[in-house]
């Protein structure tokens, strides 16, 4: 019996974007399990706390049934290895991602040679999307409605002063 090929999809997701859920979603018809792994982020400032977060990922992608969200902390690679995945998931939106991201997957090369890292293009409908931009639109009072979906934004409203 073969194990399950299992991919790690790791990011702070604060907010998880329509642009986050199309990579989930395209890497979900490619490996038989995606971990989303959402990063506790100590050195970030998040808006939303890590419980937040996790809620409104499951809740995003409730409906791809080979997709689990987990949190974890330290080193991604490491968080890698313990759940046996073979390959980390990123998602390209631009040149200037490609870079970060090619050192990255190369400092991961390093550290776990039986990792591979896949990278998936962003549809062009997706490509002005960050989470940061969401979230600095939504303090600001702009509606954000056309870059989260629905359940997000529902989240986003009814924790917005919380």
């Amino acid at each position: 019996m073969t194990q399950p090929v299992i991919a790690l999809y790791p990011g702070t997701f604060d907010p998880i974007t329509l642009g986050h859920e199309d990579i989930v979603r395209r890497a979900a018809r490619m490996f038989d399990v995606v971990v989303i792994a959402v990063a506790r982020a100590h050195h970030k400032k998040t808006m939303f706390t890590l419980e937040q977060r996790l809620e409104m990922t499951r809740h995003a992608l409730a409906d791809c049934p080979n997709v689990k969200v987990q949190t974890f902390d330290g080193l991604v690679i490491e968080f890698a290895k313990q759940l046996n995945a073979r390959t980390m998931v990123r998602g390209i939106r631009s040149m200037t991602d490609f870079d970060y991201e090619f050192q990255l997957a190369g400092m991961n090369r390093r550290l776990a040679p039986a990792i591979d890292t896949v990278f998936l293009n962003t549809l062009d409908v997706y490509q002005c999307i960050s989470s940061t931009l969401v979230r600095e639109v939504s303090a600001l009072g702009g509606d954000v409605a056309q870059f989260v979906s629905p359940s997000v934004l529902e989240f986003m409203h009814a924790n917005r002063n919380s």
